[in-house]
């Protein structure tokens, strides 16, 4: 007897217009990174991060103290839209935003695929126990603080 065919998951289904805001939302896995502060070489537009995280950000959970409001307190934090796809390359190449744009799939770390939240702090894929907070480092030591981890 045929297997009756199950259908796509939405990520494989929809475009990213297509998708509601639940979806959309859903689709972070979660990993932090987007929150580490990021310089930008003037001259070729490379783009480094450091290990800085936005004051924001709880170390504990990788979530944002107060997400819905984070543009507010941080105006040049960054929603990530998806009319905004063809920007998606400064993001770190593992982020699930990044790699459905570039026709990749989801991660087995990720909660739609593995079903656990926690999964990609266990594997050491977010920025858990690897970052510290704005509040502690001068600006001006920024430079001193680029990573090469976050690939």
């Amino acid at each position: 007897m045929d297997q009756p065919k199950t259908a796509a998951p939405f990520w494989k289904a929809k475009t990213f217009t297509q998708m509601t805001t639940n979806e959309w939302e859903s689709l972070c896995d979660g990993c932090a990174k987007c929150c580490l502060h990021k310089l930008e070489d003037e001259d070729s537009g490379d783009v480094y991060y450091t290990d800085i995280a936005c004051r924001f950000l709880d170390e504990k959970s990788c979530q944002c103290k107060d997400y819905t409001q984070r543009q507010v307190h941080v105006p040049e934090c960054l929603k990530l839209r998806p009319q905004d796809i063809v920007q998606f390359h400064w993001l770190p190449s593992t982020c699930s935003y990044r790699l459905l744009a570039e026709g990749d799939d989801l991660p087995v770390w990720h909660p739609l695929v593995s079903g656990k939240k926690g999964l990609i702090h266990e594997l050491g894929f977010s920025v858990k126990d690897k970052m510290i907070s704005e509040e502690s480092i001068a600006p001006e030591d920024y430079e001193e603080r680029v990573i090469y981890w976050v690939e």
